[in-house]
């Protein structure tokens, strides 16, 4: 079953945010038609790979052809333009760059992944509360639900009071007339039957009185319930809506969809317009007939009023911004822009009504603060056809900032640095309709303008500490005097930037170890404690020369390009203390190790522990390896560098100390999987040619130097005298030595008779030098025995070292 087809089954809610994830740039239509090739292609792979993104981008051009030739063959002619349009749109967008096309669908793929797992997880939690709903607990959306049901039903039941009203009005009217011109006919009617005409219009009247108060009572009770439901749907469901979006914003789970607020919105929004229609029928029901007491003339301005106040409170609430401004290239970084680089923002009106297809055009600006020039198109009308549920709905796609040279003062008044000034973009539009004009305008969530992306971290760190703390998007000066953040909060968003980018967010002991750097050891675990905005971002922590954001950025940035498989597996320990390190390695088996981040690297590294055996009954030793960072990491992937990794003191064999990844998991097993593939020589197709070029080949591992004390005292280790070199020499050729070596290393571990061979001590000497001679080792440092980190070398070509044994 793939995974388009499951989400095809989930309710509208959740379609919802599927839509929201497809555009023109990849339409939702190539995803259904290929669903299957899709999700079998790794285009988290192409997203990083400029060769592989090509040949998938050409590949799906291709399948793209083989779906116009079906439709060709089904004479859908429809089918084959949009297919043909899609195909052209792909090339015109994505032709020059693939791998902007690999990030959208990697994107799309992840989130709707995200989305199934939101869907599943509530649908455990509906499972849990049945009894609870059953037992007579408030169900806020039922209550709200049938609140909106009930002004629809009070509407329909006031339109059916009107046309009652009119037809005894209408009666009372054809009466009255009758009864005149009977008055002024002689001899039509006797005194009696008059009196008896006159009593009977009087109850008439009474009863169209009556009538009249019934119904501008049921409208005025109408407007009541209206305004306390529309009270519930602006200041609850509505604020609690843009309080998820914030949240989703700076990665916490997916916000709701707003189709069941917009079906609310839309069903009071025509409640609203039809009672002003009910209160024209009145006013056309008085100025044919009214009377001293009128209920109509008395009630009727109030009412107008009441209702045109609600609708236009109403619109003015449902003019929202559904997806936040972001740049297409950083799309798990909403709201920070660069200036020259597009961006894109979607509104949407809440309120469905067919009247407003086409006649809303919104403009965009920007804060009046700090001037920007918005490029490219900043007007759009508002249309149905804009999103796939048929809403109102205006998407901006290319537009771009620029920054107007010495005009204009800053955003606020205090010394912030740029990426601490918020702005805002604002929309405005205007609805006009007979009898009433309502001005609209809503604004994005704060944004940060950068002009280099290396002030992207900062950016987003500000980003977060804003919506993580404030819900005032005019809140613009938010950083003249930001506030604390409790722990209890910021660690959400913590594991939030990890689950939003990898499969796996931050559990209680990763996060305990973060706690404890931003509060200290003793405070760590304290989840009412406070953490300041400078010691978030500003300040260096602790004895390093960079701040705990850029620290946390560089994991980030190290996880997403080289680690993510290891990551989201749960191979990575990774936020640990040293302490906490050897505590949990100490009773554990030798060569068992751990992977931990570095906590000394501002653009992010990793190493990794490993326990040995006591010697003479000493406590256990421990060994760190020098870190790794991304530049190593680009040339030799980190499964790769577990494997080949090797530790080597003086003229002695080079061991790998790593055996089991904690707790107890052989090594093999859960790297396996990763390891690089030995690549097979191609066969030359001619006999004569040149064959290869003359090079031998090499492979980048990592060897860590020690002292002999770390391992095996070596013995024998003199150096051969030239006559024993060219006895050796004469004895054993190269290709031989490792036979020789094996056979004869073999028995030396056992006890029993030795190999007749005369030049043993000679021959190993020999071995080691020739060894030694040809291996072209480069050892950037030079550990010590006992606890220490060891250092490296990735870049040389590796021959065995054979251990001497005597």
């Amino acid at each position: 079953m793939t995974q388009w087809y499951q989400l095809q089954q989930l309710d509208s809610k959740y379609l919802e945010q599927v839509h929201q994830l497809y555009d023109d740039s990849f339409p939702m239509e190539i995803r259904q038609y290929l669903a299957q090739w899709l999700e079998n292609q790794d285009w988290e792979h192409a997203a990083n790979n400029v060769s592989f993104a090509t040949l998938l981008f050409h590949e799906l051009l291709s399948q793209l052809d083989d779906q116009f030739s079906r439709f060709l063959i089904e004479n859908n002619f429809l089918l084959q333009h949009n297919i043909r349009k899609s195909k052209r749109n792909l090339q015109d967008n994505f032709q020059e760059d693939p791998i902007h096309m690999a990030m959208i669908i990697h994107n799309c793929l992840k989130e709707e992944r995200k989305i199934l797992n939101c869907a599943q997880a509530s649908n455990e939690m509906e499972v849990g509360s049945v009894q609870n709903t059953a037992a007579g607990m408030p169900d806020k959306q039922k209550e709200l639900d049938a609140k909106v049901r009930a002004i629809k039903s009070n509407v329909t039941e006031v339109e059916q009071d009107i046309k009652t009203l009119e037809d005894m009005q209408d009666e009372y009217d054809f009466k009255c007339k009758t009864l005149q011109n009977r008055e002024h006919e002689s001899n039509s009617m006797s005194q009696e039957e008059y009196k008896k005409e006159q009593l009977n219009l009087q109850h008439m009247f009474l009863s169209l009185d009556r009538k009249r108060k019934e119904v501008v009572d049921k409208i005025v009770q109408l407007l009541q319930i209206t305004e306390h439901t529309q009270a519930a749907l602006i200041n609850d469901e509505l604020v609690e809506w843009k309080h998820r979006q914030q949240t989703a914003c700076i990665g916490g789970p997916p916000n709701a969809c707003l189709d069941r607020l917009q079906n609310w919105f839309t069903i009071v929004a025509e409640s609203l317009q039809q009672v002003r229609q009910q209160l024209k029928k009145l006013e056309e029901l008085e100025q044919k007939f009214t009377y001293d007491l009128d209920p109509i003339t008395k009630k009727k301005q109030v009412l107008q009023d009441r209702t045109h106040k609600l609708f236009q409170q109403l619109i003015q609430s449902s003019f929202v911004v559904e997806r936040q401004p972001c740049m297409p290239t950083h799309p798990q970084r909403p709201l920070v822009l660069k200036t020259g680089v597009q961006f894109t923002v979607k509104l949407r009106l809440l309120v469905k009504l067919q009247e407003l297809n086409y006649n809303l055009k919104v403009k965009v600006l920007f804060d009046k603060f700090r001037k920007f020039n918005i490029l490219g198109t900043n007007t759009k009308v508002m249309n149905m056809e804009e999103s796939t549920n048929g809403s109102l709905a205006a998407e901006f796609r290319h537009l771009q900032l620029k920054e107007q040279k010495n005009t204009g003062s800053r955003t606020n008044e205090g010394p912030l640095i740029v990426t601490e000034e918020l702005h805002s973009l604002s929309f405005e539009t205007q609805l006009c309709q007979p009898g009433l004009v309502i001005d609209l305008e809503t604004t994005s969530l704060p944004i940060v303008v950068i002009s280099n992306v290396s002030q992207l971290p900062s950016g987003w760190a500000s980003i977060l500490w804003f919506n993580m703390l404030s819900t005032d998007p005019k809140n613009l000066s938010f950083f003249l005097n930001p506030p604390c953040a409790k722990w209890s909060k910021l660690s959400d968003v913590l594991s939030w930037q990890f689950s939003s980018v990898t499969k796996r967010g931050l559990n209680a002991d990763q996060l305990s170890m973060l706690g404890e750097k931003l509060l200290g050891p003793t405070n760590g675990g304290s989840q009412d404690g406070l953490i300041p905005w400078t010691r978030f971002c500003k300040e260096n922590i602790n004895d390093k020369n960079f701040p705990f954001w850029l620290w946390i950025e560089g994991i980030l940035e190290l996880i997403k390009k080289h680690l993510l498989c290891l990551w989201n597996d749960g191979c990575i320990v990774g936020f640990i203390s040293k302490e906490r390190e050897r505590a949990l390695l100490k009773d554990q088996s030798p060569g068992t190790f751990l992977l931990r981040f570095s906590e000394s690297s501002k653009e992010g590294a990793i190493t990794f522990t490993w326990v040995e055996e006591s010697q003479n009954g000493k406590s256990p030793q421990f060994h760190s390896v020098e870190p790794y960072t991304k530049k190593e990491l680009s040339a030799v992937t980190f499964p790769d560098i577990i494997r080949n990794y090797k530790v080597m003191a003086a003229e002695n064999i080079p061991e790998n100390p790593l055996r089991f990844l904690y707790p107890n998991i052989p090594k093999d097993n859960a790297f396996g999987k990763y390891y690089s593939r030995p690549k097979e020589a191609p066969e030359p197709m001619d006999l004569d040619g040149p064959k290869g070029n003359g090079y031998i080949k090499t492979e980048l591992i990592s060897v860590s130097e020690v002292h002999p004390s770390r391992l095996q005292s070596p013995e024998n280790l003199l150096p051969m005298s030239p006559e024993e070199f060219d006895e050796v020499s004469r004895m054993v050729g190269p290709a031989e030595i490792d036979t020789v070596v094996r056979t004869m290393d073999q028995p030396s571990r056992r006890a029993g008779p030795q190999p007749a061979f005369s030049l043993f001590s000679p021959l190993h000497t020999y071995l080691r030098h020739l060894s030694k001679h040809l291996r072209t080792c480069l050892f950037r440092s030079i550990g010590k025995a006992g606890d220490t980190e060891l250092g490296w070398d990735c870049q040389h070509l590796f021959f065995p070292c054979l251990q001497g044994e005597g």
